[in-house]
């Protein structure tokens, strides 16, 4: 598959640059070994190398910043944000989606097919440049692009074009990279309902948490910081892997509502704190 544009990501905290010119892994990942890379693209020791490899098998098997992207609404893990959004949707528990394509930048959309198909193999773009043909599709999935001239990426922006749009209740997945706008979201949910999911937290860092303790669902990803600033606040925790933490009434009664809709078998027990961990589960560290 040809790449088209350049594009930015982050993946196991390593900053990749895709482009025509190919894959280049810019800085060492933070992750010595994630058992979620490892049942997706096979890989046990996480260096440059595997960081590369894992994105050019996304480009060969999805079309991942491609003209012909894949647009497949196949669920891949259980408490990710896009699988979240789309029953949400399909429950009509929110009205629009907020969330990121490359090749589109931010995106709205009422369609939580749309959500899922962008978000079920996607990993935190810092930056990306138009793709005429994703956007086209998108487009007539009944998707709203914020930009199409820059694809550009801005979470903000996108809430409040969401409510000129007449949408009130809106979800947004913010990135951890981009935490700041966890806190600018807020000022604007005068009048409507706001969801924030922060999501891609595996490079935060302490000045990041006060910005990230304001959302409504945070995934841990990597992070050690989360695990321990974050996870205490926690009002509900899902899985112990790679945890995810509803942070706030709202987005603890939304997570019940799509585990309602959950096929898998569960156990819910009360704990007197959280995080609840399990010795060795989830990923490692470089620094461990």
């Amino acid at each position: 598959m040809q790449i088209k544009g350049e594009h930015e990501i982050y993946c196991c905290g390593a900053r990749v640059r895709i482009s025509e010119k190919g894959v280049r892994v810019l800085t060492e990942p933070l992750v010595a070994y994630c058992p979620l890379h490892e049942a997706m693209y096979g890989t046990k020791r996480i260096d440059r190398e595997a960081v590369r490899k894992s994105v050019e098998m996304k480009i060969a098997g999805h079309g991942f910043c491609c003209a012909n992207r894949t647009l497949d609404a196949e669920s891949v893990v259980a408490y990710g944000a896009s699988e979240m959004m789309r029953v949400w949707l399909q429950k009509k528990l929110i009205d629009c989606a907020v969330i990121v394509c490359e090749g589109a930048g931010t995106v709205i959309t009422t369609d939580g097919g749309l959500v899922q198909s962008i978000g079920a193999r996607l990993t935190g773009i810092v930056k990306t440049s138009p793709i005429r043909e994703i956007i086209e599709r998108i487009e007539a999935d009944g998707g709203f692009i914020l930009d199409k001239a820059d694809a550009r990426i801005d979470q903000v922006e996108g809430v409040r074009r969401a409510f000129r749009l007449g949408f009130k209740r809106v979800a947004v997945s913010v990135a951890g990279f981009q935490a700041k706008a966890i806190s600018e979201i807020t000022k604007l949910q005068a009048g409507a309902d706001v969801l924030i999911y922060s999501v891609c937290n595996t490079c935060v860092g302490n000045t990041d948490v006060a910005h990230i303790a304001k959302a409504d669902i945070a995934c841990a990803s990597a992070s050690k910081i989360l695990r321990t600033k974050i996870g205490k606040k926690a009002l509900l925790q899902l899985g112990m892997t790679i945890p995810v933490y509803a942070l706030s009434d709202y987005g603890k009664r939304l997570v019940l509502d799509y585990l309602a809709e959950f096929e898998d078998k569960l156990v819910i027990f009360r704990t007197s704190k959280l995080p609840y961990r399990a010795e060795n589960r989830g990923p490692r560290l470089k620094s461990a």
